[in-house]
């Protein structure tokens, strides 16, 4: 029996099943090159490494999109040394991608990315093992935040001194909107005399929609409005004609956050927008007109947002007990 000796036109299995996973790192880098971000030369290096580790494209594509991200959103914390990182760096992008409504298994995903790129950062000995000691077994739970208490609410609102400030903190209580909506949004985007507001495309899905404005709401939004810049177009108009950044919104909400003396309280930004779904539930709304005001497309996610309110349960519960506690059941168990 002859055997057949490869020559060099026969194809090579294991050079064919390399050749995928090359030219998705040659993508991811060609990528890369164009960017000017924090520890690029570390986040280059930790995708040869992936690519050495024989992982897949999709992989490949997959933590490069998250680490990009969180590098980009690290970057305009004003940090460029991965060796500042901290913990608090990870938590706030966190509260970043809610704040952008990302599905909570989306952003499980992008922070296992992230973790793992850490990890090799510690192997490399570029970060101490210990400032990621207990965001290891940092989980975003199924469940959405909880709402601001409503006195704490009262005690953030009494703080507020300024009327930018106060302006942007109102419309994300009283709207429900998102974080970057808000700051996205123009002075045709708004009818004051309607109260209401057009978002012509959600931040999220891209679903449009139309939201309301509460009296209070309305008031601060018109005192900010009598004194911006009238040659700006965004309503948060930050420099060179561009809305302020989320980062400077955040640190606004956290200074008065601090200013209350709710810092303890562990409140987001994002906590806004659960107040706003809580309290629309507590005062008795139905769940399909919350739906079209969040923006949400399935209602069994603006479903989530019941989990935050009790009152309903509490009646409901105190009605049931008032007739056990009277005897008012009978039968055996």
């Amino acid at each position: 029996m002859t055997q057949t000796t490869p020559t060099s036109n026969q194809p090579d299995n294991n050079k064919i099943e390399a050749v995928p996973e090359r030219n998705a790192l040659d993508h991811v880098l060609g990528r890369l090159s164009n960017m000017n971000l924090p520890a690029k030369d570390h986040f280059e290096s930790y995708m040869r490494h992936k690519w050495r580790a024989n992982h897949k494209p999709k992989t490949l594509e997959g933590s490069f999109a998250s680490i990009m991200l969180f590098l980009q959103f690290y970057g305009a914390l004003g940090k460029r040394d991965i060796a500042q990182f901290q913990r608090s760096d990870l938590e706030a992008f966190i509260e970043h991608e809610q704040g952008r409504g990302m599905y909570v298994t989306t952003i499980k995903t992008r922070i296992a990315s992230i973790i793992a790129f850490l990890h090799f950062l510690m192997e490399q000995d570029i970060l101490s093992p210990s400032v990621l000691k207990k965001t290891i077994r940092l989980k975003l739970p199924d469940k959405l935040p909880r709402a601001i208490n409503p006195k704490d609410v009262r005690r953030l609102i009494e703080v507020i001194d300024d009327a930018r400030d106060r302006a942007l903190i109102l419309l994300l209580l009283r709207t429900g909107m998102r974080i970057g909506e808000v700051l996205n949004l123009t002075m045709n985007d708004v009818d004051l005399k309607e109260k209401k507001v057009h978002l012509m495309e959600g931040e999220k899905n891209n679903m449009g929609r139309a939201v309301y404005l509460s009296n209070d709401a309305l008031f601060a939004l018109k005192r900010w409005l009598a004194i911006r810049d009238k040659e700006e177009n965004y309503i948060f108009c930050g420099h060179r004609h561009v809305p302020i950044c989320y980062s400077t919104a955040r640190s606004r909400f956290v200074h008065y956050i601090r200013k209350a003396r709710l810092e303890h309280k562990g409140y987001t930004v994002h906590c806004l927008r659960h107040t706003f779904a809580s309290e629309l539930l507590n005062a008795g709304m139905r769940l399909e007109v919350l739906q079209q005001l969040l923006g949400h497309q399935d209602i069994e996610v603006t479903r989530r947002y019941a989990r935050l309110t009790d009152k309903t349960r509490e009646e409901e519960y105190f009605r049931a007990m008032a007739i056990i506690e009277k005897g008012g059941i009978d039968g055996d168990y």
